[in-house]
């Protein structure tokens, strides 16, 4: 069980990382933003972006940019 749901985590979190951004750098530029601001997201239907993008003004510059890239409008 412990195996089960650890993969099942890890599966989340790259799933959730990659719903944000699409390269390394930008995951990178990104993911203490999102564990600190967004950790109960779960990805799907854009709820990832929308949960940074309401965090806009907080995010580190490096992801603000990448939320920028990746934000319709």
């Amino acid at each position: 069980m412990r195996i089960v749901l650890r993969v099942l985590f890890l599966a989340t979190q790259m799933a959730t990382t990659v719903a944000l951004a699409q390269t390394a750098a930008e995951r990178e530029a990104c993911q203490a933003d999102y564990q600190k601001f967004c950790k109960g997201v779960l990805p799907g239907g854009g709820h990832v972006i929308k949960c940074v993008a309401d965090h806009m003004s907080e995010l580190t510059p490096e992801c603000q940019k990448v939320v920028k890239a990746n934000t319709p409008g």
